[in-house]
């Protein structure tokens, strides 16, 4: 039996292309769920946050840790409620495991945390945003910032601890990318707002792959932007995607009013944008990206 590896928010779009790396190299793999459910070569053990409760077996015999869990921040209006929600599933959760661990005699080797790269801000114009910069001080900087801080609750027992700032995953199975191609297979593709917003990217397979790294080098510590290089424009992405698509791209922008009356605060997540920097990850580890490209990462998972 290989090592094992627990993770939380294991079904989500990271989780399972991770989920299929990791038993690939021969991993043992666990997730924590709120429901029991039959995933092939996975096991599952429940948990439930609000409770304090995480089933007997979990956390035994335990070599990595993952946490990925969370609500998703890109659906549904940002009501109080939502936004409890969308900070309390990453925080509570990892704080939960955090009093389990200091229970036992045995702890994992290692810890990885996804963040995301919102904790510089949700709009930092064109500046550029390495590691060392200071975190920004709107609701989704504070919910990264919270986030990392429970991470480094299981800093503090001893566990090496990782957390990667995640950028706009490039993939045909969830997130953004698949969002902003709809449109443009019908020929309706658009920038939105000003299109001049940036956009750092990484594409899904280099994603885990850090992941994996982080787990596995014990030279990682600490927080990492995951994010490919160099950024692109909103207007480039979408510009990109249509290109790949073989479909034009003539509509004008969508107006920031339009997106700000359709989604309310929640607009903030596509009219922002961040020029992010892998300083650490170029600067101090040997890691090689396989998709370094953004149109080779489209028609990895937009082309026929």
């Amino acid at each position: 039996m290989g090592k094992k590896v627990l993770i939380t928010g294991g079904t989500g779009l990271i989780g399972k292309r991770l989920t299929q790396m990791l038993l690939e190299k021969g991993y043992e793999v666990a997730f924590l769920s709120r429901e029991k459910a039959n995933i092939p070569s996975v096991q599952v053990f429940e948990w439930d946050i609000k409770k304090g409760y995480i089933e007997e077996g979990a956390l035994d015999n335990l070599h990595f840790l993952v946490h990925l869990a969370g609500t998703n921040v890109g659906e549904g209006r940002w009501t109080e409620e939502r936004k409890k929600s969308i900070l309390e599933s990453r925080t509570e959760s990892i704080r939960l495991i955090t009093r389990k661990l200091a229970e036992k005699p045995l702890k994992p080797v290692a810890f990885v945390s996804a963040s995301g790269i919102s904790y510089y801000g949700q709009d930092t114009g064109d500046a550029r945003n390495t590691e060392t910069t200071p975190a920004g001080n709107d609701f989704l900087s504070h919910v990264s910032v919270e986030w990392e801080k429970a991470a480094d609750e299981i800093e503090a027992l001893g566990i090496r601890t990782v957390k990667l700032r995640t950028g706009i995953v490039i993939s045909k199975g969830g997130g953004a990318i698949p969002k902003m191609a709809l449109p443009a297979r019908f020929g309706v593709g658009a920038p939105l707002g000003s299109g001049k917003q940036w956009m750092s990217w990484i594409h899904l397979d280099d994603m885990c792959r850090l992941y994996m790294e982080a787990l596995e080098n014990e030279g990682w510590d600490g927080a990492y932007n995951a994010v490919a290089a160099p950024p692109v424009t909103n207007e480039g992405l979408t510009k990109a995607i249509c290109k790949v698509l073989h479909r034009p791209q003539w509509f004008p922008n969508v107006p920031a009013f339009a997106l700000k009356l359709a989604f309310g605060e929640m607009a903030a997540v596509v009219l922002g944008g961040n020029y992010v920097v892998n300083g650490r990850i170029a600067n101090e580890t040997g890691f090689r990206y396989r998709y370094g490209e953004l149109e080779e990462a489209l028609k990895a998972e937009l082309g026929s």
